[in-house]
């Protein structure tokens, strides 16, 4: 019997599609951008909007964003965020006309910034009203609730500030990392009270660190779109830390404690940041009771840091540079708060830690699911609702000595 072969079918393949030569691919870039260059200069050029012109003057906007008192008067840093170039034209404090200097001077464009120098002889412990009126009758005020010198930036000030850093940061996170040995005789059940004792800590942290990042945003100039600059931040912190995180997988053990510090850290840079404008601000018996209520509730972060450890325990340097990378941003905060603060600036720094925290709490919740076998059998663990408020009523009880 003969095979009879059928028709051969060939398949043809598809060719590769050519790249582009170089030139093609740079006009490609170029054309649209060229584009884009001559509809924004016949804008500018012919200026369709005026027609739509009524008379009514131009938006100004004001922020003040920095404060200093010296034996020289006032000086105030402020940003202008208007849709025309502002002019300052007078300036009051307590009501009376004060001749001002302005560096550097002239018109303030969208954005753009200035000191205003007011020879003012204010008065010790006083509080005092500032008025800055523009050339087209705007006015801002700027309250000084105490009068009182404002620290120059000398290592004879940095050096104090640092230590009360230490002390506010560094100090009681490695007081609660003492708890660790403690904390290793727990069982199964006493471990996942643990983790989720550090889910609620960080869960509160979180929340507040958002809370005031918000605030902050709001005392911040317009244009920086403070409330949604918040949002991004917070968002692109979490996203960036999640892809370092899971890099090798999930995180466990040392490296789980090390995400938990970061996260607090930057969480305690936002604290020194709020210790360093209260003394700026003149209120130095604010400043510590915030210092007293600061390491009371940093005690707590450090036994969330140390939770993960309990089994796996690590070197005895790794506590070393743990309390360090979750305290020692206190210090760094001090030293903007008190010489260098601004709204805007201290709204990022907040947001940035609030993502920070997010990532953490989601590792930290998928490392007790993945340690918890009751997970697949029970809905909810007790241990696991036990911690959860343990940890944000402990924080709840120790913030209250924080917010004022």
């Amino acid at each position: 019997m003969n095979d009879i072969a059928g028709p051969e079918t060939v398949v043809a393949s598809p060719r590769p599609s050519a790249a582009w030569p170089g030139y093609a691919f740079v006009l490609w870039i170029a054309l649209p951008l060229f584009l884009l260059g001559l509809a924004a200069t016949w804008l500018v050029v012919s200026d369709p909007l005026r027609a739509f012109n009524n008379g009514a003057p131009p938006v100004e906007r004001l922020t003040f964003e920095r404060r200093i008192l010296d034996n020289s008067g006032i000086h105030l840093f402020v940003r202008a965020g208007g849709s025309e170039p502002l002019t300052i034209a007078q300036v009051q404090v307590d009501d009376a006309y004060w001749t001002f200097t302005q560096d550097p001077p002239g018109d303030l464009g969208r954005l753009a910034t200035a000191w205003i120098h007011i020879p003012f002889p204010w008065t010790l412990g006083e509080a005092h009203e500032v008025r800055v009126v523009t050339k087209l009758g705007t006015t801002f005020d700027h309250e000084i609730p105490v009068a009182v010198r404002t620290p120059e930036a000398q290592s004879g000030q940095l050096v104090p500030q640092a230590v009360l850093g230490a002390f506010v940061g560094i100090v009681p996170v490695a007081i609660g990392l003492m708890f660790y040995p403690t904390l290793r005789g727990v069982g199964s059940q006493g471990m996942s009270f643990l983790l989720a004792l550090t889910i609620g800590l960080l869960a509160f942290l979180f929340v507040d660190a958002l809370e005031d990042a918000l605030e902050l945003a709001g005392e911040a100039a317009a244009a920086f779109q403070g409330h949604v600059m918040v949002v991004l931040a917070a968002l692109v912190s979490f996203l960036l830390l999640w892809a370092i995180g899971r890099r090798r997988g999930a995180p466990t053990g040392l490296a789980l404690a090390t995400y938990i510090s970061l996260g607090i850290g930057l969480h305690n840079l936002g604290e020194g940041l709020a210790i360093g404008a209260a003394f700026t601000a003149g209120a130095a018996g604010l400043g510590i009771f915030l210092v007293l209520g600061f390491t009371l509730h940093n005690i707590t972060e450090g036994i969330g840091i140390a939770a993960p450890l309990v089994k796996e325990p690590p070197p005895p340097s790794a506590f070393v540079w743990l309390a360090l990378l979750a305290g020692a941003p206190a210090i760094l905060g001090m030293w903007l708060g008190s010489l260098a603060y601004s709204p805007q600036w201290a709204a990022l720094a907040l947001a940035v830690g609030a993502g920070a925290i997010l990532q953490v709490i989601v590792e930290v919740g998928a490392y007790l699911r993945r340690l918890d076998e009751r997970w697949k059998t029970a809905s909810v663990p007790v241990s696991v609702i036990g911690g959860l408020v343990v940890g944000l009523s402990l924080m709840y009880a120790t913030a209250v000595l924080v917010k004022v």
